[in-house]
């Protein structure tokens, strides 16, 4: 038996007066999705459990199989992993953005999507300004990472960027204001502006009409998780395909095979095609592939309806549809189409609504759903159940 989960990052969302009140999925055109929702069982998954954030990490984590309330202990120790910062007792590994600052206010969250290239220059002089506080990796993109080698700084409370677009940047620093962690990197925010804004590529950006990387924004802080191998809590050899580091860094703690994909971006502009001839191929030595898209979760920040719809429509026509074709010369193969989390046009960031997932497989088993979105899904079969135990309900379900 051969398993693929296709993670729409972001897709769900809510009514658009845009779109005739459909939402994103409602509107777009999806016959793939629709086919594996009409074919099979339909239900809701709580991703994001009570009291805790709806970021990607918890999320993903969850549709993994693991209970984040159990296993979660912050989004950069998994960036960290995929980078290959390999954590050290006492090491606090923080999520560092490239962000865009404008007159005290947090402009861009992700510096109008910055080159690797270009955060490589910057990676290099933040080290050699600030070296002595801690260790800055390059990521992908605006996505990078500050290793520092203090315990403490894991109880300080940190502010997703992408929730704080428009908002005063000081009001929103590290807290609590007054402890002594906070105060000093705090100061380093503060004071990579001086340094960024003077440095080359960002007077080049300026130059180019392009927003500067005038500042990082630490955030996501956490030490390294333990957690079973995934192999040894559901007895699969898994593989991961993504653009993104922290799905990567998942994989790296649960003992995934992390697929690298040409022109796998996280962004927009993400190979496709590359990705379902990829999955296809991976199948041939594993027993599941996890394959994660960006690019409806980027839209949904951007409030851009043009994009989402584009992106859920490229995951259904050249990734969901391939597969479909694809997969049958495995004799016996489940899939399951859902996104991670909603990140709704209206709020431009991620809410903790429960998401709509369909699964079908060559054994048949269906209920009365006929199409793939937020609405339908209500009438599905399976209700709605917390998202750590969608792994172990499509497991048993499909076969």
């Amino acid at each position: 038996m051969k398993y693929v989960v296709m993670i729409g990052d972001g897709m769900a969302d809510y009514p658009l007066e845009e779109l005739n009140n459909k939402t994103p999925l409602q509107a777009s055109v999806i016959p793939n999705m629709d086919y594996i929702a009409s074919n099979g069982v339909n239900g809701f998954l709580k991703t994001v459990p009570e009291g805790m954030e709806p970021g990607s990490d918890v999320a993903n984590l969850a549709i993994m199989g693991y209970d984040p309330k159990q296993y979660y202990t912050g989004r950069g120790p998994l960036e960290a992993a995929s980078i290959g910062a390999d954590l050290k007792s006492g090491e606090v590994a923080f999520r560092c953005n490239f962000i865009t600052e404008k007159e005290g206010i947090l402009a861009d969250f992700n510096a109008n999507h910055i080159s690797t290239e270009e955060s490589h220059e910057l990676i290099n002089a933040l080290n050699k300004e600030f070296g002595q506080i801690g260790k800055f990796y390059l990521g992908v993109s605006y996505r990078n990472l500050l290793v520092v080698n203090n315990e403490e700084t894991f109880a300080l409370k940190s502010m997703p960027p992408h929730d704080i677009v428009g908002e005063n940047i000081e009001e929103n620093l590290l807290r609590p204001f007054d402890d002594k962690n906070a105060k000093l990197l705090n100061k380093i925010m503060i004071e990579s502006q001086e340094l960024l804004e003077n440095h080359p590529v960002n007077k080049e950006r300026i130059k180019a009409g392009k927003n500067p990387a005038n500042m990082i924004w630490l955030w996501g802080q956490g030490v390294k998780p333990e957690m079973p191998l995934f192999k040894e809590k559901y007895g699969l050899n898994g593989a991961t395909i993504t653009g993104v580091d922290l799905i990567k860094g998942l994989g790296v703690y649960l003992g995934l095979t992390n697929i690298d994909v040409p022109g796998a971006t996280g962004y927009f502009d993400t190979n496709y095609d590359a990705k379902a001839k990829y999955a296809i191929d991976t199948l041939d030595e594993h027993d599941l592939v996890f394959i994660h898209v960006e690019a409806p979760d980027e839209a949904g920040h951007a409030g851009n309806i043009k994009e989402k719809i584009k992106g859920i429509e490229n995951i259904d026509h050249k990734i969901v549809g391939k597969l479909l074709d694809e997969l049958p010369k495995f004799d016996d193969y489940a899939i399951s189409i859902l996104p991670d989390h909603a990140t709704p046009i209206k709020v431009k960031t991620h809410t903790t609504d429960p998401i709509p997932y369909a699964m079908c497989s060559t054994k048949g088993v269906k209920d009365d759903v006929s199409q793939y979105n937020e609405f339908s899904a209500k009438r599905g079969s399976l209700g709605t159940i917390e998202g750590y135990k969608f792994m172990n309900n499509f497991l048993k379900n499909m076969i």
